[in-house]
């Protein structure tokens, strides 16, 4: 049974390939005690013969919101130099105004801010005006009433980072996943020369000013690209192998392994990881909860939380099955819509329901 459910799950990639949905795709998907199985799939592009392998790396966009940034934020929690009830007002002389005030750091990761999603205008050019510009912006509706996914939100938790831990989100990531990810299996904001050569092409939007580009190991996201290339809502690239060492460390605390130090102690993974109380959300703290409607598909336990990102990247987590899996494509190298996208990672990790 196993065997046959990996390959359906792997002729569930072939035949969205075949659709153009996306040129290339890696995965890995496994429990605590090890992976069961790896796989790639495709060329990294649609008209190239460079076939995709374990170890390409890919743009994991919206994945950076929970592998590195809430991951940092819990770190910065543990060790006591932030707490879920600070108040944004007191990291942002602009985050001003009755309707704002009482804004904190928990409502930033259940994006229950008020932020809508991005700017009206194009990225500004520095990270001050980033700052400005998302302070000042009307908000979209009461805080805490609601939940719209909000990069701008995720983008101030970047800067909240790096004001209290002293150092870039990409020291700070590197300093948590000393506990594992080695060079050959890299999960980093800032690929070396040979791992760029290597990564997984997207392609510029048509509102970002290097549109028509093709993007090898650069970042895809326009903000993040403004932002230098890393910042608290994308800019991080990996390999399946590497995001499924995250995916087991993440796994293990959920299931209450005490051997684990922070940030993946269970009583911190399990409060990141619980739903939100906000109204029709199912948000946690960064992380998003499984919905028999989401991208996760039907056959996941309850316990299940994960995460999805632009390119074509998703990662998700079921505790009560003892499983992870991730699934990472370049989508946006002129693929598929994200509807189609949805469908391909609900049929894959549906195919995936009896391992």
């Amino acid at each position: 049974m196993v065997s046959s459910s990996f390959a359906g799950a792997r002729g569930v990639l072939e035949r969205a390939i075949a659709a153009r949905t996306f040129p290339a795709a890696a995965v890995d998907v496994g429990s605590t005690a090890g992976t069961l199985w790896q796989d790639a799939v495709g060329t990294l592009t649609a008209d190239s013969l460079l076939a995709a392998a374990i170890d390409t790396p890919f743009d994991l966009a919206s994945l950076t919101k929970v592998l590195a940034t809430t991951t940092i934020v819990m770190q910065l929690i543990a060790t006591g130099r932030l707490r879920l009830d600070d108040r944004v007002a007191a990291f942002f002389e602009d985050w001003r105004g009755a309707d704002r005030g009482s804004v904190t750091v928990r409502d930033l990761l259940e994006h229950a801010s008020g932020l809508p999603a991005r700017l009206v205008d194009p990225p500004p050019a520095t990270r001050r005006e980033f700052e400005y510009d998302i302070c000042r912006i009307a908000l979209e509706y009461e805080p805490r009433t609601r939940s719209i996914y909000s990069d701008l939100g995720f983008i101030l938790l970047g800067f909240v980072a790096e004001q209290r831990g002293a150092a870039t989100l990409s020291q700070q990531f590197a300093d948590v996943m000393v506990l594992g990810v080695s060079r050959t299996t890299p999960l980093t904001f800032e690929l070396d020369a040979d791992l760029r050569r290597r990564a997984a092409p997207t392609l510029a939007m048509d509102d970002d000013a290097r549109r028509g580009r093709i993007l090898t190991g650069e970042v895809h996201d326009n903000y993040a690209a403004a932002l230098g290339g890393a910042a608290g809502h994308a800019g991080l690239f990996g390999t399946a192998p590497a995001v499924g060492h995250f995916a087991r460390l993440v796994l293990a605390a959920a299931r209450g392994d005490e051997r684990l130090a922070a940030p993946f102690t269970p009583a911190l993974v399990r409060a990141f990881t619980t739903k939100s109380a906000v109204p029709a959300s199912s948000r946690a703290l960064g992380w998003d909860t499984m919905l028999p409607s989401s991208s996760c598909g039907g056959r996941m336990s309850a316990a299940a939380f994960g995460h999805v990102g632009f390119t074509g990247t998703s990662l998700w987590i079921d505790p009560g099955r003892d499983r992870y899996f991730v699934l990472l494509t370049n989508r946006a190298a002129g693929g598929g819509t994200l509807d189609a996208m949805r469908m391909v990672r609900r049929a894959f990790h549906d195919a995936l329901g009896d391992i």
